[in-house]
């Protein structure tokens, strides 16, 4: 097993656009040729676009871009411009009368974060889909979808926490699986190697973590507007020559990395989604690249916290001793 680089996988590319001001933005991961592409939602609280088409049972087998943005479903927009982008290079479903890219979309909230009225839109979207044709960008940390991602807000944005977007992939062989995953949570972050909190909930004095599950075991009282704030999104990839169904079978499997990592996780205040998209024909087994997809979603979901950096007035894990 060799760890390789996200950008490794054939046929698939990925741009990032964000607005620093307003702290938000978008990562596209685009395939010229479609993708199969499976999804899985977990979150009580998802902000979607076409997520229809990742059923079994319809009749699209393949997709050609996936849109991760913040803007809650403000954002949901962007996809507006990855189309037109396609449209314009000859890219989509021929219908006989016209060319329709398949484009699916699922949004993280970053509202609370920078300029809550800017969001990411059609124009932001036809620059991303623009720079992952012409000059690929993909990077860890603050940008993308990942510009405004924050976690442990069950108490509100005060001892919240800055995050952001990450990625991680290996090799086996001539199997490749990789994740992008954009850090969003209500939640804590543990590392999940260690099971050490690396992100979360702070102390008052915002300079140390505590634990949210035991904020929450405080009163057993319902809560009738928690916060929601949230959602962590990823998008799992791999060179496998898998259907539909079994991407949606990798991407549930690939939800045991948010459980290792994020606490608590799949609330009704998140919107945690992931999917798994393949591009390419090697024979795998479906199982392993599920487990190794979990593995590689712990440890991008490590690699958003420890790449942030603080900003907006909330720090970020290299500012917490």
């Amino acid at each position: 097993m060799k760890e390789i680089p996200i950008t490794d996988f054939e046929g698939v590319r990925i741009g990032q656009t964000e607005n620093e001001t307003a702290g938000t933005g978008c990562t596209v991961f685009i395939c010229a040729e479609g993708m199969r592409a499976g999804l899985d939602v977990r979150g009580g609280g998802p902000a979607s676009r076409e997520s229809q088409l990742l059923n079994p049972l319809m009749s699209a087998q393949v997709l050609h871009a996936i849109v991760l943005s913040g803007g809650s479903a403000y954002g949901l927009g962007v996809a507006d411009g990855v189309m037109k982008y396609l449209e314009e290079h000859g890219i989509g479903f021929d219908t006989g009368f016209a060319l329709v890219p398949l484009v699916a979309q699922a949004d993280l909230y970053d509202l609370s974060v920078g300029d809550a009225a800017v969001r990411p839109d059609a124009k932001m979207g036809y620059e991303a889909a623009r720079i992952a044709f012409e000059a690929p960008n993909y990077r860890d940390g603050n940008y993308g979808v990942g510009c405004g991602a924050t976690v442990g807000k069950i108490l509100g944005m005060e001892t919240c926490m800055k995050t952001g977007i990450g990625s991680y992939a290996i090799q086996i062989g001539d199997l490749k699986v990789g994740a992008v995953v954009a850090v969003n949570a209500l939640g804590d972050v543990f590392d999940w190697r260690t099971g050490t909190q690396i992100a979360g909930l702070l102390t008052e004095d915002r300079k140390s973590l505590r634990s949210t599950v035991d904020v929450m075991c405080a009163s057993t009282e319902v809560v009738e507007n928690r916060f929601t704030g949230n959602t962590t999104l990823a998008v799992v990839l791999t060179n496998a020559a898998f259907t539909k169904s079994q991407l949606c079978k990798i991407a549930g499997m690939a939800h045991d990395g948010y459980a290792r990592s994020i606490r608590p996780v799949h609330t009704s205040a998140d919107g945690d989604s992931i999917y798994a998209v393949s591009a390419s024909d090697v024979s795998a087994d479906m199982d392993l690249t599920g487990t190794l997809a979990a593995e590689a979603v712990s440890e991008a979901i490590s690699r958003a916290v420890k790449n942030a950096s603080g900003a907006y007035g909330y720090p970020a894990f290299r500012d917490i001793k």
